[in-house]
C-alpha cells in the first residue's frame, strides 16, 4: 500500500516521503522499549522538530512553514501509517490554531518562533477536570485578577505531556457560573510557563499509568501566578477560543487514524499472503479477507471525509460537524482494523515483537478521546440533523 495520497498536491507527496524516511530511523524496537519503560519519545520528537514537521501550521514570519491544515493531516498521517506514534507532538500543531488565532501580536513574537526552533515545547493543553468529564462549562479551576497576575487554583485531568512541555494552554473561570448570563462565558484560556509554575512549586504534576504510554497526568493548582499578559483572547471568553482548536483537534486525531488503519491493513495483507495453513495462504479465505476489504473500504471513506474538513478549514468555512464527523469515522476504523489486523495473525496478533497490541492499544483510545463518539453522535444529530437536544 501507498502512502501517498490522491487528493493532495504534489509537494505534500514530498512532506510524505520526508516523514516516512525519518520515521524508518524509528522502528518499532525503538517504541517497544519505550512502550516497556512508559519514557517519552524525546529523540523522535526532537526529530521531527529538526527537520520542521512541527512548526508546519507556523507562518513563515514566526519561523515555520506557514503551510494550513492538509500538511499537518499529511504528516499525522504518514507518521502513523509507518508505525510511529503522533500523540507525543500532535498537541503543538493545533494548539497553533488557538495561538494564531487568538493570540496577540506580542504573544505571536515571544513564542512561536522559540516554538518552531524548539527551544520551547507547547504539548500540554489543560481543558479537563475530574468532576467535569466532558462538560468543559462545569470546570472549576478558578483564576482570580489579583493586580497583574491571576491567581490560579483548581486541578486538571488528562493533561498529557505536560512533565514533557515548557508552556500550557490552560481553561480557567475568570468568573463564577451562576454570575454569567451564558454558561460558556466567564471562561479564560492562559498561556502557562510550566517550568516557572514548578520551579515556584504552585504546580503539581502526577503521571497516571494507563493501558498506552501516552505521558498522560493529573495536574494541581495552588496560588498559581499567570502575568496578565498571558491572557490569550477576551478575559471570560475562553471557551469561544478553544472551540477552533478543538476543531483542528479533530482533524488532525482523525488523520493519525487513517494513519492506523493502514498500517493494520498493510500488515494483515502481508501475513494474509504469506501465512499458509491447510497447504493454502490464509488471505484465499473469505473469513480473513473479507474483514481486511471492509476495514479498507471504511478507511478510504474515513480518508475523503478528513481531506474534506481539512479543505473547508483552510477555506475559513464551518468545518464542526466535518471535522466530528471525521474524528469518529477514522477512529472506528482504526479499531475495525486493528481487530482485522488481530484475527489475521491469531495468537501471533498479541505477542509484543509484532507491534500489533502496542498499536491497537493506542489507537483504542481516539474512541474516548479527545471527545467521545457519543458526544460526536449527539452533536450531529442536534447540529446537523435539527433533533432535540439529548444534553
Amino acid at each position: 500500500m501507498q502512502f501517498l495520497s490522491p487528493f493532495e498536491p504534489q509537494h505534500f507527496h514530498e512532506i510524505r516521503d520526508g516523514v516516512r524516511r525519518l520515521c524508518e530511523k524509528f522502528p518499532g524496537e525503538y517504541w517497544r522499549k519505550l512502550d516497556a519503560d512508559r519514557e517519552y519519545p524525546t529523540s523522535f520528537v526532537d526529530a521531527l522538530t529538526s527537520a520542521g514537521y512541527l512548526s508546519v501550521l507556523i507562518p513563515e514570519e514566526y519561523g515555520g512553514s506557514g503551510l494550513g491544515l492538509s500538511a499537518a493531516v499529511a504528516i499525522l498521517e504518514t507518521i502513523q501509517a509507518m508505525g510511529c506514534n503522533g500523540a507525543a507532538c500532535h498537541a503543538q500543531m493545533y494548539n497553533m490554531a488557538i495561538i494564531l488565532r487568538h493570540g496577540s501580536d506580542e504573544q505571536k513574537r515571544l513564542y512561536l518562533p522559540a516554538i518552531a526552533s524548539g527551544a520551547l515545547r507547547l504539548q500540554a493543553f489543560g481543558v479537563t477536570e475530574p468532576g467535569s468529564g466532558s462538560d468543559t462549562t462545569a470546570l472549576r479551576t478558578t483564576a482570580v485578577r489579583d493586580g497583574d497576575y491571576f491567581v490560579v487554583s483548581g486541578q486538571k485531568i488528562w493533561t498529557s505531556r505536560a512533565e514533557h512541555s515548557d508552556l500550557m494552554l490552560l481553561l480557567a473561570r475568570t468568573s463564577p457560573r451562576d454570575q454569567v448570563t451564558k454558561k460558556t462565558d466567564g471562561l479564560s484560556i492562559f498561556i502557562v510557563d510550566m517550568n516557572q509554575a514548578r520551579t515556584a512549586g504552585s504546580l503539581t504534576i502526577r503521571p497516571i499509568r494507563t493501558m498506552m504510554n501516552h505521558a498522560t497526568t493529573e495536574l494541581f493548582f495552588d496560588r498559581m501566578r499567570i502575568p496578565v499578559a498571558n491572557l490569550l483572547g477576551k478575559e471570560g471568553k475562553g471557551f469561544h477560543c478553544i472551540l477552533s482548536g478543538m476543531n483542528a483537534e479533530r482533524v488532525l486525531i482523525a488523520a493519525e487514524c487513517v494513519g492506523d488503519a493502514k498500517w493494520f491493513t498493510r500488515k494483515s495483507i502481508a501475513y494474509a499472503n504469506q501465512r499458509v495453513v491447510f497447504d493454502r495462504p490464509i488471505g484465499m479465505n473469505q473469513g480473513v479477507s473479507f474483514p481486511i476489504a471492509r476495514a479498507h473500504a471504511n478507511m478510504r471513506a474515513a480518508e475523503l471525509m478528513v481531506h474534506e474538513a481539512a479543505r473547508l478549514c483552510e477555506a475559513g468555512l464551518e468545518h464542526g460537524p466535518e471535522a466530528n464527523m471525521a474524528k469518529m469515522l477514522a477512529a472506528d476504523v482504526a479499531v475495525e482494523a486493528g481487530n482485522a489486523c488481530i484475527q489475521t495473525y491469531g495468537g501471533y496478533g498479541f505477542a509484543e515483537e509484532y507491534d500489533i497490541e502496542r498499536k491497537f492499544r493506542e489507537a483504542r483510545l481516539y474512541q474516548v478521546a479527545p471527545v467521545s463518539t457519543n458526544l460526536i453522535l449527539s452533536f450531529i444529530a442536534e447540529h446537523v440533523l435539527k433533533l432535540p437536544r439529548s444534553y
